[in-house]
């Protein structure tokens, strides 16, 4: 992953958490793997770009990606991971971010960095918030590595499939699932989950309270308050607006 993938993939972030026709961002590897971390070579170009006077390259090159982590951990769409092979450094980092993750069994991750003379930087806060600290302190502390079962059995991993064919349809089957979900209160709950601004439990539940009370009486341009219309369509045994305009699955790369 180089710095232009990192520019490329924040600028197809932006454009799906603002598009209300987007409902899931999906990550997957093209190939083989998943990602296999930071590109060294682009390392050595942040270098040169050191020593001819560019004080911060360091700092840009590694400061971007955990921007885009920050970007897609806060998207108010579901953001679905569908591993495969390598998922080193970075794309462990991008795995961690996810809200849903399919993994084959022949998923290797790992944690790299120390013993390539890095720390881990950006991509440390998301793993112990996915994994917890003591996890965490073996694998970044120890450059630990493990598969597919493994990644299940400490939570990184939602899904454990046999192969990518059984991972794709188990995407499809998420993707299927997730069209019963009302957008609008999808991105609430997820922010509410994550709760970004770290505000105090009281805080929380006051905003939580407030949200709760705009999906019965907040609507846009198209469709009556979600909270009205799913209660509605429940009552009257049909599907809510939002599943029957729902856009077709495409699994498009961006």
């Amino acid at each position: 992953m180089n710095l232009a993938m990192v520019e490329e993939l924040i600028q197809a972030l932006t454009l799906a958490n603002d598009s209300e026709k987007v409902r899931a961002i999906v990550f997957q590897g093209e190939g083989e793997n998943f990602c296999a971390g930071g590109d060294i070579k682009d390392m050595a170009q942040a270098q040169k770009r050191h020593q001819q006077g560019e004080a911060d390259a360091y700092y840009h090159f590694n400061r971007r990606f955990g921007q885009l982590l920050s970007l897609a951990e806060q998207s108010p769409k579901v953001v679905i991971a569908l591993v495969d092979g390598y998922a080193l450094g970075g794309g462990f980092g991008l795995v961690c971010v996810c809200d849903y993750v399919i993994a084959t069994k022949s998923a290797y991750f790992a944690l790299p960095e120390t013993s390539l003379g890095l720390p881990p930087a950006q991509i440390a806060p998301f793993v112990v918030k996915r994994l917890g600290l003591t996890t965490t302190r073996e694998l970044a502390l120890l450059a630990g590595a493990f598969k597919g079962e493994k990644a299940y059995a400490i939570n990184l991993v939602n899904t454990l499939t046999e192969d990518q064919e059984q991972a794709r349809l188990d995407l499809d089957d998420k993707l299927k699932q997730l069209k019963r979900c009302a957008p609008g209160a999808t991105a609430i709950t997820k922010s509410l989950l994550l709760n970004p601004d770290n505000l105090p439990q009281e805080a929380l539940l006051d905003l939580a309270a407030q949200q709760f009370s705009g999906q019965f009486t907040k609507a846009n341009a198209e469709a009556n308050p979600e909270a009205l219309e799913g209660t509605k369509a429940f009552m009257e045994k049909r599907p809510p607006a939002w599943m029957e305009s729902a856009p077709a699955i495409e699994q498009e790369p961006v």
